[in-house]
């Protein structure tokens, strides 16, 4: 199994694919060769967008469901599993106690695993950043239950936290069994709906994952007692080489799931993210999360307020400081699924000249509301930005006695 010519390509890039590439096995379970599909049209908002039983559409930024069709129904994920594999991943390494370049050595129940892999042996070591690859571009099973082992300390323990992570998430019609969706168990379910919140966690809260997920081929080395050769992963979403602006995500199929896909594009600053459960075969898949992509993009437009007004400090009376400064919560955003564009926007300040102390850091002061024709946009809370508190007849005296 040793992949020749390979090399690192990004989305959409126009290159010579080699016979590995064309004939890859699909994540979980064999699957004819995947052809490009592509699907140009918008379609109309109702349920013959899809095919699929299961579909659900989600702007990235804001979490809006712009398109749902059985959307909480229970069904089996297969590989899309690997999304909350790999939220747990990026937590580790965002609290430090994961680091890319720690070593991670594959046991022998990791090597068991069937499905997709990457044909890891028992012993042998990868660094973590090659172990992300291996899961999000050629959704390897041994790699996912490697990972786990060496996080979790076991699968079990690992498959535990996914649960509880999903739960943090309001994930409500989720549980996991395995890492990696290969268990046949009815136990193992989850929804569109849920599938597109992991999504959104993953990708919004952990971004440097489409830098993995949007790579085509890349070769790794497997380093064994047997020596040194290169394996070539190819990617299971075939949406990166024929839908404009795809840039992810992960894909899923086995004889339980039927074809499912979690498919992420960004386009003109929006990013949508297309989530098909229990497809029929691979073509309805992709066909069905790209028909859904334009539709969004058709309808979608975005209004960010890059530079509200600046905004004054407030006095503060009886406090120990006369003035307080003051800032916004965060910049305001709006998305309107109408298909219009935004035009112009009128805002409104909502801000007392003064306050009685005492007062608290971030706590709210005021608001900036946002208007158009008329009609309420939305606001965007102000805080405080420090404490002040409440002056005492000590504090009074010795402010007298600096003016004296």
């Amino acid at each position: 199994m040793v992949g020749t010519g390979c090399r690192i390509v990004y989305g959409k890039a126009d290159i010579s694919l080699n016979e590995r590439a064309e004939n890859f096995t699909s994540d979980n379970t064999a699957a004819s060769p995947e052809e490009q599909e592509k699907t140009t049209e918008p379609a109309a908002p109702d349920d013959a967008l899809v095919q699929a039983p299961s579909a659900l559409l989600m702007e990235a930024s804001t979490g809006t469901v712009i398109y749902e069709k059985d959307s909480d129904t229970r069904r089996s994920p297969a590989s899309i599993t690997k999304i909350m594999t790999l939220i747990l991943i990026f937590d580790a390494l965002e609290n430090g106690t994961l680091k890319m370049d720690d070593l991670v050595t594959t046991s022998a129940y990791a090597k068991s695993m069937g499905g997709s892999q990457v044909f890891l042996e028992e012993g042998e070591t990868q660094d973590v950043e090659t172990m992300i690859k291996c899961i999000v571009i050629a959704s390897g099973n041994d790699a996912s239950v490697a990972m786990a082992e060496h996080i979790g300390g076991s699968e079990q323990e690992f498959v535990r936290q996914m649960n509880e992570r999903a739960a943090g998430l309001g994930m409500e019609n989720t549980h996991f069994v395995d890492c990696c969706g290969l268990t046949e168990s009815t136990d193992h379910y989850t929804t569109v709906r849920d599938i597109a919140i992991m999504s959104r966690e993953l990708i919004t809260k952990y971004p440097k994952i489409l830098e993995y997920s949007s790579i085509w081929m890349e070769n790794i080395t497997h380093v064994t007692r047997q020596g040194s050769k290169e394996f070539c992963l190819t990617n299971t979403n075939k949406l990166l080489r024929s839908y404009d602006g795809c840039i992810g995500l992960k894909t899923g199929s086995t004889s339980l799931a039927k074809y499912c896909v979690s498919a992420v594009a960004s386009r003109n600053n929006i990013t949508l993210i297309s989530v098909v459960m229990a497809a029929p075969d691979y073509k309805v898949r992709f066909k069905d999360a790209a028909a859904m992509l334009n539709y969004g993009f058709s309808k979608c437009s975005f209004y960010t307020d890059e530079n509200p007004e600046k905004l004054p400090q407030i006095e503060v009376r009886k406090g120990t400081k006369p003035t307080t400064e003051i800032k916004y919560e965060k910049n305001f955003q709006y998305l309107s699924t109408d298909g219009k564009t935004i035009g112009e926007v009128e805002r409104k300040l909502n801000l007392e000249t003064q306050v009685q102390a005492p007062v608290k850091e971030g706590d709210v002061a005021g608001t900036l509301e946002y208007y158009q024709n008329g009609q309420k946009l939305g606001e965007v809370n102000i805080l405080f930005s420090e404490t002040i508190e409440k002056a005492t007849y000590k504090n009074c005296l010795e402010k007298l006695l600096k003016l004296l």
